[in-house]
């Protein structure tokens, strides 16, 4: 039989996907990240925002389409919202899980679709979390899960209610996965890797327990208060440690920062991307802004502007205000007009870009190291270990490789080989 994992959303979902598709290889499962012809589709969806509900509803439809007369099983932040808008969708459907326990995907299958074990079975963590199967490697870029669930409730989330509170991976578990890492990178991701905890044992312990991995570690979205000397410190220490740090900024009024419940200042958070500097002089620091949030006006907009240059981001992810049905926002105030949201967006994207340009500037007839992608017309792409897209001249050789960057070029910059 063949199977089709269809993932929507983060790369959590992404990992979580990759430990399904290992578990349904192990039944003996032909299977595929495509959305193609199958037996069986696992759809893992997405709830961040309305539209990635939409979608998550739509693909349903669209794996039928490929075979009318497959099972279906749902998975995932949007059937944990809404789980009768896929239940009821179409008897094909036969399970839908949730956004936690996604081993009962395993377990279904392998009890050949007993229908004690389908139907709408949503449920809550029990507090533990989840070890599953370890995913496929993927050569280039590797994920490992160390986290999940969040219990920093920001009042425009509704991430919370759906993955649960925070839990964490034992430390000897996720030092073993990544230590075992074959990937020429290992991203380490949760839904909040900056919570993570093994008893009194934190991230800066676990980037201890992987300080001499071969591989380059870097780490997913982290919360302004992990930043300390102590985790700087940490970061240092580990061999191959690539300098990015994705610090979750959201706005940059103090003013619209209370109303989002983000518990830190503008101050506080300008004050910590010194300190990273301070430790990793070239590092790239990039981050997410909300636009348009309720509370926010034009003067609270422009400090969300004018932080974009004062942090020196790197490259910054913005995206519109998108109202959640159960958050407090969405209880508490009255959307912002589309076109005013828009136009804001529109300024922050053009301020965000000049600023990625800035700082890809600094990096002008230096060396940095690239993990090479792929190859097409003898011109090699990659990522450099501070997050810079790479253009490099010639078919690379997929091992880390150290390029000298001569010119922007495209989205990133352009290099040749070094040969000192």
């Amino acid at each position: 039989m063949k199977a089709v994992v269809f993932t929507l959303g983060c790369k959590v979902n992404d990992v979580e996907s990759g430990s399904i598709l290992r578990g349904l290889q192990e039944l003996g499962y032909e299977v595929s990240r495509e959305l193609e012809r199958a037996d069986l589709y696992i759809i893992n969806t997405c709830a961040v925002t309305a539209e990635a509900e939409r979608k998550s509803r739509q693909t349903v439809g669209k794996a039928l389409k490929q075979n009318p007369q497959a099972k279906v099983l749902v998975c995932g932040c949007a059937s944990e919202k809404s789980p009768k808008a896929f239940f009821e969708k179409d008897e094909r459907v036969i399970a839908v899980i949730g956004a936690q326990k996604k081993n009962r995907v395993l377990e279904i299958a392998a009890a050949g679709f007993d229908e004690a074990l389908c139907g709408m079975r949503v449920a809550e963590s029990d507090g533990a979390y989840e070890e599953m199967p370890v995913p496929e490697c993927l050569k280039t870029r590797n994920f490992v899960k160390i986290q999940d669930g969040c219990n920093r409730f920001c009042s425009y989330c509704v991430i919370p209610y759906l993955r649960g509170r925070s839990r964490s991976r034992t430390l000897e578990s996720a030092a073993k996965e990544i230590l075992e890492s074959k990937a020429q990178e290992t991203v380490v991701t949760g839904i909040d890797i900056s919570d993570y905890k093994d008893g009194e044992r934190d991230l800066a312990d676990l980037l201890y327990a992987v300080k001499d991995a071969e591989t380059r570690i870097r780490l997913g979205s982290l919360e302004v208060g992990l930043i300390t000397e102590r985790f700087l410190k940490a970061c240092q220490e580990v061999k191959n440690f690539a300098p990015q740090f994705h610090l979750s900024l959201q706005s940059g009024s103090d003013k619209v920062l209370r109303s989002m419940n983000r518990r830190y200042t503008r101050g506080e958070y300008l004050e910590k991307c010194r300190m990273i500097y301070d430790a990793f002089p070239f590092a790239a620091i990039t981050t997410d802004i909300i636009v348009g949030f309720p509370t926010e006006t034009e003067e609270d907009f422009s400090d969300s502007l004018a932080i974009v240059e004062e942090a020196g981001f790197a490259q910054i992810h913005a995206f519109p205000y998108s109202p959640r049905e159960g958050t407090n926002s969405y209880k508490k105030y009255k959307e912002l007009p589309f076109a005013v949201k828009k136009e804001r967006l529109d300024r922050l994207l053009l301020k965000g870009a000049e600023q990625k340009e800035r700082y890809m500037k600094k990096f002008l007839g230096r060396v940095l190291e690239i993990v090479p992608e792929n190859c097409f017309d003898g011109v090699t792409e990659g990522y450099s270990e501070n997050y810079i897209r790479v253009y490099a001249e010639g078919d690379l050789e997929k091992r880390p490789t150290r390029v000298r960057v001569e010119r922007l070029y495209k989205d990133g910059v352009f290099a040749v080989l070094d040969k000192e």
